[in-house]
């Protein structure tokens, strides 16, 4: 404790490292899970292959793939990234299709019936009812970027690993203590906001 009140702001500037690897990757995995999971909500072949190949990227050692990404973009926050992106794929292209396509089809229906476009069908009937399913999958791929985003340190990419491993190789408990609590603290955190969020979502649309 003492530890983490002398050097708060090391703590800061690792919680905030953190942050920004967790909310780039999460905001580049969403825009791209939210165009191919609309797609794969109407085609079975695309769901296959989308969930295949999300799927064997979550099946890549988090370490492997770090290092793997080092001959292409180097050491450094990108590197972190875009395997956090890798990670995140499969839990929110499968939640999005899935939310799509349990959307009541008497529902889609009486959209259709009422003159609506596809797209108004897609943002105004389909979206909003899916969006539970949408969180949820949201909610269990944050929690797992912000815990594997760990390991990022292992490539230079800043954030709470680094007071991990710099504690590891100094045989300095206290770090490796403030580094792991202010991850736990971090996840639990962003997982009990997108509970209630997801409560929130399914309350209105249920």
């Amino acid at each position: 404790m003492k530890w983490a009140l002398n050097n708060w702001e090391q703590i800061a500037v690792a919680l905030y490292e953190h942050i920004v690897i967790a909310a780039a990757s999460l905001s580049i995995a969403f825009v791209i899970s939210l165009v191919v999971g609309i797609i794969a909500a109407r085609s079975d072949r695309v769901f296959r292959w989308s969930i295949a190949m999300s799927g064997l990227l979550y099946t890549v050692p988090t370490l492997a793939f770090l290092a793997l990404l080092i001959p292409i973009v180097g050491l450094g926050r990108a590197n972190a990234i875009i395997c956090m992106v890798a990670f995140s794929l499969m839990i929110l292209i499968r939640n999005v299709a899935t939310g799509i396509r349990e959307v009541p089809e008497d529902v889609v229906e009486a959209g259709r019936g009422m003159g609506m476009s596809n797209f108004e069908i897609l943002t105004r009937i389909e979206l909003p009812l899916a969006m539970p399913v949408i969180v949820a999958g949201l909610r269990i791929a944050t929690v797992t970027v912000i815990s594997v985003a760990v390991v990022a340190a292992y490539v230079n990419a800043g954030g709470l690993g680094t007071l991990i491993f710099n504690g590891i190789s100094n045989d300095h408990a206290p770090k490796i203590w403030t580094g792991a609590l202010t991850a736990c603290a971090l996840a639990v955190a962003a997982d009990y906001g997108l509970a209630r969020l997801e409560g929130v979502v399914r309350h209105r649309t249920g």
